[in-house]
């Protein structure tokens, strides 16, 4: 085996960065969404043991919806990508060259084991500029090909060292090529297959044998003639060692699938769900569709599912003739490298070997896939191309009269692929410029149309987008996702009748349910989310909640385990006033996921509803346990104790509110209910600084404005409160109960009786029941020495108020007032003392709000499309004036009361001439 120069292995990294430095400025698109963007098995608040319970795209193998892709140690290199840089595209970018590099230099050195050093270099060459592997390089999800790949390679090459001298078996090499295999396999399934290019390498290169000896041998030990060689006795323990570790990896395997196949629909692989003959006649087509894909990558495309490849339903059909003709080349070339012994057959054997054993797994012939081509399924496959394609170069350029045109031909095959290559990985930028690339390949997929609008909508675009959309029910009139695609973005256009017409149509094309059949008539999980679609679009008239009630419940019994469904049903049984429906239907939902911190907050809302507030702390808290950032949990939990009055809850509560700031800083919420926490603990300072933050975050922000005025008011700094109750007033000039704080302020501290005395009657222009409002008017018609208009006023106060005894009191004080001529005039209630002389008036009563917005809403589900995705709301500024008073605030009424009964006793008497 010849060694790998220093000066090889820069050719093929600087030719692999030349080709594919452009890649580094692609985002993330297509299967990358779901793989990374989605996948919350990236994360390092996930246990790292989730990685290998979960499949590739981050679902737990133990569900049905699970594509049963078990690739946990591709997901761990993405999970470094993302310890590094997060969701930034560049570093999965670039660790996807280094490892293609990687695999081209490992292939080169597997390729001298077949073919000269010049051979072996052109053949990693074109391995390395191959258009074809722009999908399993550029795209990120194709690293489980680059991953398995390297892994694959090394098994080889460490079982060619299993050979000692005299045919004696070296057995590290072997035990280092199991467990080589199965790590390949856990980066990739198709890594298992190295194990049948061994047994190959094995029986026709190492022992040299060709199929006639074979047979001949074979057949003299069956008639007794002979024994089974040494050699040959050498090779069967070997291959059974391999087949037996094979079979245990398989049972492994299984297992983790829990014996069941992934489920796909007629959409992804149409051929899959085909009677006889066109299931086979259809995929044998595939196997020349993907060689040709090989021979001439010049039409490339990321998506060849759905109607990209008509079925072939007919022996008639001309295709025919191609899988014909491969077949015939290809049974050749196998009679070829099987039949006769020498270099150039076992070459042969050994190209064609990698061509066909890792394509197994993906070419349908003996299970169904969720796809019918892929071009990142042909990275190792193309390894055996390429070996072919130099070894077929190195015998015509051996000829002299071919030679210069052999290598002119191989240049500018390297220069073109390498160009087309560059090229192809601009396609890979966005998922606008992806998906437009393929349908300038293929406008008969209606994914493709699909997925152009998706990459439309995301950017807003919802005109254009629609027009894809409906382009795509016109390619396939029976697809459901086109239909919701079209529904949803007529809802964001607001043409909500032409959404429900679509999501109907949608909702029509569903297969009937099958009583007792678990996963009816192979529904598409996504396909389900038009009864939500269409549940949310409805439920928006009121008279139509329980049709959309019964839009959620038929999703349920399509699939009992379908969670969104119990979500958005205890969503809109929280709506329908049904909280302990709601409860019911959360707590189905918790049954099927309970690591779902939203699960937890929305049932600790319902709770609230329930007027439970210990139990919702209890749930808020589990939300919080599973995840300690949850914005709204922070929030509601901290509310929630803060409303709780216990004191020994509030150091808590404000650690939940400084933890929500530290995720939402701009959020004026969070410091008006900060400042709010400092009032009850009587930190006046402390509740100014917040209520200022939270003014300068929202300078419109009501109740931060009234609070803060309050404030003032309680700390005697009632000059400091006027200026901030103008802001308030600025923009909420009907603010009953911040008209009554200036009425009183410019009554008892400025002295403006007329300034008074427009604030109440502008409260009673808004509310003419106030009483508040009515009775401090009063007191400035008394101020003003119009007895008689006290009096009516006092009159009509106290019709409206017959309870209150303090207004009966007041109205005989202004009486006695009017029928006394020796009393000398003179205000009723103290203010002040000065010289010795009491200023007394009739008080005016004055309130305190305590407002505070609450983010109780439950984590919405809003429209979904093809790719699912978790729905989370942020808080919204909601001002609220709440019923409930605090400890704080009785007690400041208790005491005015109190004051009051004292005041008025004191007034009776100077009155009594006591």
């Amino acid at each position: 085996m010849a060694d790998v120069s220093l000066k090889e292995v820069t050719l093929i990294v600087g030719v692999v960065t030349a080709c594919y430095w452009n890649s580094l400025f692609c985002g993330f698109v297509f299967d990358d969404v779901s793989a990374i963007l989605d996948n919350k098995d990236l994360h390092p608040s996930t246990p790292l043991k989730t990685l290998f319970q979960n499949d590739f795209w981050g679902t737990p193998m133990s569900e049905e919806r699970s594509h049963k892709s078990y690739r946990p140690l591709t997901v761990l290199t993405f999970r470094l990508n993302y310890l590094l840089s997060e969701l930034k595209p560049t570093s999965y970018h670039l660790l996807n060259m280094i490892f293609h590099a990687g695999v081209s230099v490992i292939f080169l050195k597997v390729c001298k084991l077949f073919l000269d050093n010049r051979s072996s270099v052109i053949a990693s060459l074109l391995f390395a500029v191959h258009p074809v592997h722009t999908e399993a390089v550029t795209g990120v999800v194709g690293r489980a090909e680059l991953l398995s790949s390297i892994f694959f390679l090394a098994a080889f090459l460490s079982y060619t060292k299993s050979k000692g001298p005299n045919n004696s078996i070296v057995w590290t090499p072997i035990a280092l090529t199991v467990f080589l295999v199965a790590v390949a396999t856990l980066c990739k399934e198709q890594g298992i297959t190295v194990v049948g290019i061994c047994c190959v390498y094995e029986v026709f290169i190492a022992q040299r044998y060709t199929l006639p000896l074979l047979c001949t041998t074979a057949g003299q030990f069956l008639r007794g003639k002979s024994s089974i060689p040494f050699s040959m006795l050498q090779t069967l323990i070997k291959l059974i060692v391999l087949m037996f570790s094979t079979l245990l990896l398989v049972v492994i395997r299984v297992q983790v699938i829990q014996s069941q196949l992934p489920v796909f629909t007629r959409f992804d692989n149409p051929a899959a769900v085909s009677p006889t003959p066109t299931r086979q006649l259809t995929f044998n087509y595939l196997l020349p569709v993907n060689a040709w894909l090989l021979l001439n990558p010049s039409e490339l495309c990321c998506d060849w599912t759905m109607g990209t490849i008509p079925l072939i339903e007919s022996f008639l059909d001309i295709r025919n003739v191609a899988t014909f003709t491969f077949f015939c080349l290809l049974g050749a070339l196998g009679v070829f490298s099987l039949r006769y012994p020498g270099d150039s057959s076992k070459t042969v054997l050994m190209a064609l070997c990698l061509m066909a054993l890792p394509f197994i797994p993906a070419s349908n012939l003996f299970f169904p896939v969720g796809f019918v081509v892929a071009e990142r399924v042909l990275y190792v496959p193309s390894m055996g191309f390429c070996i072919l394609v130099a070894h077929g170069w190195h015998k015509i350029s051996n000829r002299s009269v071919f030679k210069k045109l052999s290598w002119v031909c191989l240049s500018l095959v390297i220069f073109t692929h390498a160009l087309k290559t560059l090229h192809r990985n601009w396609d890979w930028e966005s998922e606008y410029t992806l998906f437009m690339s393929a349908l300038k390949v293929n406008k008969n997929n209606a994914k493709l149309w699909n997925n152009v609008g998706h990459a439309l909508e995301n950017e807003k675009n919802f005109e254009r987008a629609l027009k894809y959309f409906l382009q795509a029910t016109r390619v396939q009139p029976d697809d459901i996702g086109a239909h919701m695609n079209v529904g949803r973005t007529y809802k964001n256009l607001n043409r909500t009748k032409e959404a429900e017409k679509s999501y109907m149509m949608a909702k029509s094309l569903m297969p009937q349910i099958i009583p007792g059949k678990k996963y009816a008539a192979r529904i598409a999980p996504n396909h389900l989310n038009v009864y939500i679609n269409l549940a949310n679009l409805i439920r928006v008239d009121e008279s139509r909640l329980e049709e959309a009630d019964q839009l959620y419940r038929q999703a349920i019994s399509m699939r009992p385990d379908f969670k969104q469904a119990y979500i958005s049903r205890g969503e809109l049984l929280l709506k329908m006033n049904k909280p302990s429906q709601a409860k019911e239907a959360y707590l189905k939902a918790l049954e099927l996921d309970r690591n779902n911190a939203d699960l937890w907050y929305n049932l600790a809302i319902v709770y609230i509803e329930l007027k439970e507030p210990s139990e919702a702390l209890k749930n808020f808290n589990y939300a919080l346990e599973l995840n300690p950032k949850h914005k709204l949990a922070l929030f509601n939990s901290a509310i929630l104790m803060q409303e709780s009055g216990e004191v020994k809850l509030r150091p808590e509560a404000r650690k939940r509110l400084l933890s929500y700031l530290s995720e939402e800083p701009q959020d004026a919420n969070g410091y008006f209910n900060l400042g709010m926490l400092a009032m009850d603990d009587k930190k006046d300072s402390e509740a100014e600084m917040w209520m200022r933050k939270a003014i300068k975050l929202q300078a419109d922000f009501r109740s931060a404005l009234f609070n803060l005025a309050l404030l003032y008011s309680q700390t005697a700094k009632d000059l400091m409160a006027l200026p901030v109750l103008e802001e308030l007033l600025k923009y909420y000039p009907d603010h009953i109960k911040g008209l009554i704080l200036k009425g009183d302020i410019l009554m008892n501290q400025k002295k403006d009786i007329l300034g008074a005395k427009k604030c109440f009657e502008k409260i009673l222009e808004l509310d003419p029941r106030n009483v508040q409002g009515k009775h401090n008017l009063c007191v400035v018609y008394f101020e003003e020495k119009d007895l008689l208009k006290a009096e009516r006023c006092l009159l009509e106060t106290l019709a409206l108020a017959p309870h209150e005894e303090y207004i009966q009191r007041h109205l005989n004080i202004v009486r006695d007032k009017i029928s006394s001529t020796t009393l000398i005039e003179q205000p009723i209630f103290p203010i002040r003392k000065t010289a010795g002389v009491h200023r007394d008036k009739i008080p005016t009563k004055n309130v305190k709000e305590i407002s505070e917005p609450r983010s109780t809403e439950v984590i919405k589900t809003g429209d979904n499309n093809s790719q699912s995705k978790s729905n989370k709301q942020s808080g919204e500024n909601i001002d609220k004036e709440t019923a409930h008073k605090t400890t704080k605030e009785i007690k400041e009424i208790e005491k005015k009361r109190v004051a009051a009964l004292k005041r008025l006793e004191e007034i009776e008497r100077i009155l009594n001439g006591e």
